[in-house]
Parts: C-alpha cells; structure tokens; sequence
C-alpha cells in the first residue's frame, strides 16, 4: 500500500481572480461523481467516474483507503466502464458529485472541490513527506486548515446526499 499524505482546507470561494491574474494556473479541469461501496471510521472503499472538461474523457476508478488525517494508506486503479456500471446499479447511490480544478501554486498542484450538492469549496494539497506539509504555509484564499475536521470528509458529505436522494 502507498502512503497518501494530504492537508485539507476551508476555502469561502472559488479562487477566480488569483487564476484571472496569473498567481494560479489551471492544470486541469473535472467532473467527479464518487459512490462509497463500504466505510468505517478507518476504512473505505469508494468508486469515481472522472470526465475532463476540457477533453471529455472519461476514466473509472476505484479506491481503497484506510486511516485518518494527515497520513493515510491508498490502494487505487482504473477500473472499466462495465464494472462501474455494474456497481452502481447494484448499489443504487446517489454520487457525491464535484468539480475539481487542479491549480498550480509556487510548485503544488492545489486540487480546488466544488461541490455539486453542498454549499462547499475545499482545497487538498498532497505532499511527499510529513515534514513538507508541516512546512506548508497556505496561501492568503485558503482560510483554514481542516485537515483533521471529519465532518468534512467526503464520506460524510456523501452520506448526507444518500438523505437527500438524487437531484442531478
């Protein structure tokens, strides 16, 4: 298994006009809609289609993830068309369904969440050790740090859209 280390921050709005004059480039530009097949306050096993705005393809994953916080445990691969299909019909869940506008920042990548039936904006830095995202220091749009804030999760925000039934 790899190691996933990744800070998670509160944002009050999408960064439009530090991308407008320059201090953000866009790397890429996504649709996710993601399905958890099994969760537990450690673990969880989770599906995503994932459509490029820009080009229109479209890939299928699957993921395993295990731990809290900073430092997680990943397993993740592509998965068919087929076998997604074939999952959520069996599962009949609504998808949490997100934008995500991946940014380049003074050398990170910030992937930047929109989300489609949340009133909620994220952004999630990954790092190649504990000691770089200890070292991180945010830039002025980010508000705060949430990193350890499990409500929110993306497994939490999905089981609030499950109560919520579908609207896309």
């Amino acid at each position: 298994m790899s190691l996933e280390i990744e800070k998670k921050f509160l944002l009050t709005e999408f960064p439009a006009r530090w991308i407008e004059d320059g201090s953000l480039r866009i790397r890429s530009d996504q649709r996710i809609e993601q399905t958890y097949l099994a969760m537990d306050e450690t673990q969880e096993l989770r599906v995503r289609k994932i459509t490029d705005l820009g080009s229109g393809a479209v890939t299928y994953r699957q993921t395993f993830k295990k731990g809290h916080g900073l430092v997680r445990e990943e397993i993740e691969y592509e998965i068919s068309e087929g076998i997604f299909d074939q999952i959520m019909q069996a599962f009949e869940a609504t998808p949490l369904i997100k934008r995500r506008v991946t940014v380049d920042w003074k050398g990170f990548g910030i992937e930047i969440d929109c989300y489609e039936h949340i009133d909620l904006i994220v952004a999630e830095v990954e790092f190649e050790s504990v000691e770089a995202a200890d070292a991180f220091v945010a830039p002025d749009w980010i508000v705060r740090d949430i990193s350890s804030e499990r409500e929110y999760s993306n497994k939490k925000m999905w089981k609030e859209v499950q109560g919520k039934g579908s609207s896309a």
